[in-house]
């Protein structure tokens, strides 16, 4: 081994011969990493190059983007994409539980029409069923009310109920749920089942069995994806501007094709989506140390059913013996 790759050195009283080793002292040479720095350098090189070219780019018209940036179009289009975002997601949230329990269930039908839905949605863009759901009243122009195949109770003007909002929240649910029921089902089946087999051998419901057992520790790895969607969501709630709902985005347009100053409006909707993704990065943080503290309460809960299964419960639940 060359003398450079050496991790240790040996004093020179060592290298003299001493006999007993008195002299030996071990040195630890750190490794060296050039790749490392010559990156690092790299990433300065860039850094300075985009700050200096922000600040001293006049085309920017930082001016411009302060005048704007809490103007009363702007802060309610903002206010517009908040309120779409928790609506919408939680919708979706909802709607995704209910997919996922489907998919879940032994039932052919509910398992299929799960399926179906999950694979539709998630194989047709958001642009498109957005645009899609807009123009539904040249397939339905009146939708009806009334018995499959029986008597009409009263008809509604498809054009009259689904305004701009309604088809923004249906589509941005409708698309996120497909997600999120794959997320749910993938926390549910992360939980071991032998801890349903112990809670059914205790004589729990169902229904308990996924409050108290199965959501509270599933939830460790729902959370942490449905924190990103909910990021995801709020970030497609500009694609609605295709159906002229006036959301952040949507608000800019408006501005700057009267005032043609794109690039100073586009920089104001770009830096609200950087503080509010920010802000529900921070809440996803928090949440998750939340939700490790509560795992630990459930670990305990789920402690105190074990313990309480007799021996003959036990290799019941085991399946080793019959009930």
């Amino acid at each position: 081994m060359p003398a450079a790759d050496r991790t240790t050195t040996l004093d020179d009283g060592n290298a003299a011969g001493d006999p007993q080793g008195h002299g030996d002292d071990v040195r630890a040479v750190p490794l060296r990493h050039p790749g490392r720095w010559v990156a690092s350098a790299l990433v300065l090189v860039v850094a300075v190059a985009v700050a200096s070219s922000l600040v001293t780019n006049e085309r920017f018209q930082w001016d411009v983007v302060g005048e704007y940036f809490f103007s009363s179009a702007i802060l309610s289009g903002l206010w517009t994409t908040l309120w779409l975002t928790a609506v919408s997601m939680t919708i979706a949230v909802v709607l995704g539980i209910v997919i996922a329990l489907m998919r879940l269930s032994p039932n052919p039908v509910l398992k299929g029409g799960a399926n179906f839905y999950t694979w539709f949605f998630r194989g047709t863009p958001l642009l498109v069923q957005l645009i899609f759901l807009f123009n539904i009243s040249a397939l339905y122009p009146v939708l009806t009310v009334g018995v499959p195949f029986g008597p009409e109770f009263f008809d509604i003007p498809a054009n009259d109920i689904l305004t701009p909002a309604l088809v923004a929240i249906i589509g941005l649910s409708l698309n996120e749920a497909a997600y999120m029921a794959e997320i749910v089902r993938g926390g549910i089946n992360s939980v071991e089942h032998g801890q349903t087999e112990a809670a059914q051998a205790l004589g729990l419901r169902r229904s308990v069995i996924m409050r108290r057992i199965v959501l509270p520790q599933a939830i460790r790895v729902i959370l942490p994806p449905t924190g990103n969607e909910t990021i995801s969501m709020l970030k497609y709630t500009s694609l609605i501007s295709v159906i002229a709902m006036p959301e952040l985005l949507y608000s800019a347009q408006v501005i700057y094709s009267r005032t043609y100053e794109t690039i100073p409006l586009l920089m104001v909707a770009s830096l609200w989506y950087l503080i509010v993704t920010s802000v529900l990065t921070l809440g996803q943080a928090y949440l998750e140390r939340r939700t490790s503290r509560h795992r630990r309460t459930t670990e305990t809960f789920l402690g105190g059913l074990l313990r309480r299964l007799r021996p003959h419960d036990t290799r019941v639940a085991a399946g080793r013996e019959r009930p």
